[in-house]
């Protein structure tokens, strides 16, 4: 559990043996990078009022904090899927299914590349990464080819609550699963609509919100974190082109991505119990982004290296989220190099974040 007694606590201003009270988190939506070396070494633990949370920005309080059952995530990211229903997931995203998933991400990464091909400029994040991933969905799950923009809607902006979205991909849903049901096939829809537990076949209720968890795992976020993996390793050509000879790298690299520029830099948990000087009910703001980049954890932190031999993950790489991703990554940087052999950083200006919670490029223009 998170020791946070040992932490120094932050209340108010400084003193002479550190810097004034470092700026609201609000403040730092341009270039979070020295407010975070300033938190981790003066504030380790401090309440931003501005922001309304408890910071947490060292690597190993954040890892602890993460995995502290009296933090729990907040209401505003949604109620977590009940415990339950990742298994069955997870079960279902394997074997057949696995094989599936998989084939379709190749695929779909293949094709979108190819598109790319005959172009001179294309912009990566745009007509590569915001769609691979509803394209995999699509593929993974055997809907029609027809509604992938609505698929995509849904990836993108999420289904919210039963009431709202959720009802509409049931009512989509509805007749394909019931096809399913009379006929299977190798597809995960209908893996899942075959699939039986001690108290029977799932129910239709059931298998949409196990579809609705894939499609929240091929949403934004996934994306994201592609947009900042092709990013890196633009910026890095030579280690680009080991990977190029060695596919096999392709894992760490992907880890060493998302130390570095995680697609999500704050994480919010509310404490349902006191944690240290943390009151119950209070709000604490995990520093992903920070955390990613602790010299006291990390070698040449800031560095993007793909064959760094620990990248320490701050998440557990499980999960539909993880698996979708990792992929997609793998899978999706193979079709790239093999479609587009002069694959390169096109010259102009880079897009600068203007988001701190979400953070990745919004575009990324490249030469094919």
């Amino acid at each position: 559990m998170l020791c946070l007694t040992d932490v120094p606590v932050t209340r108010v201003a400084g003193t002479p043996a550190r810097p004034p009270r470092p700026p609201s988190l609000r403040m730092a939506v341009r270039d979070p990078y020295p407010l975070y070396r300033t938190l981790r070494t003066h504030y380790p633990l401090v309440y931003d009022e501005p922001f309304g949370a408890w910071l947490v920005s060292r690597y190993g309080d954040v890892r602890a904090a993460l995995a502290d059952p009296r933090l729990v995530p907040v209401p505003e990211e949604g109620p977590a899927a009940p415990p339950e229903m990742g298994r069955l997931l997870d079960r279902a995203l394997r074997g057949p299914a696995l094989a599936a998933l998989t084939a379709a991400v190749e695929r779909g990464a293949h094709v979108l590349a190819r598109r790319l091909a005959a172009r001179e400029e294309v912009d990566l994040v745009a007509e590569f990464c915001d769609w691979l991933p509803t394209a995999t969905a699509v593929a993974a799950l055997g809907l029609p080819y027809e509604d992938t923009a609505r698929v995509h809607r849904w990836c993108r902006t999420g289904l919210g609550p039963p009431g709202g979205g959720r009802a509409e991909l049931a009512a989509f849903l509805r007749p394909l699963s019931a096809r399913r049901r009379a006929h299977p096939g190798r597809d995960l829809l209908s893996v899942l609509c075959t699939a039986r537990t001690a108290d029977g076949p799932l129910s239709d209720a059931t298998v949409t919100r196990l579809v609705a968890m894939l499609l929240d795992a091929a949403g934004e976020g996934t994306a994201r974190a592609l947009a900042s993996f092709l990013a890196n390793l633009l910026d890095s050509p030579r280690q680009l082109e080991v990977l190029r000879a060695r596919p096999a790298l392709t894992a760490g690299a992907w880890a060493e991505s998302l130390r570095r520029d995680p697609p999500l830099h704050v994480v919010l948990r509310r404490a349902v119990q006191p944690v240290g000087a943390i009151p119950a009910g209070a709000t604490v703001a995990c520093l992903l982004g920070s955390a990613g980049r602790d010299p006291d954890r990390f070698t040449d932190p800031d560095r993007y290296d793909a064959f760094r031999p620990d990248p320490g993950p701050l998440v557990h790489d499980a999960g539909p989220d993880a698996l979708l991703a990792r992929l997609t990554a793998e899978h999706g940087l193979r079709a790239l190099l093999t479609a587009l052999p002069g694959l390169r950083r096109a010259p102009g200006d880079r897009h600068l974040a203007d988001d701190l919670v979400r953070r990745s490029p919004r575009t990324l223009r490249v030469r094919t």
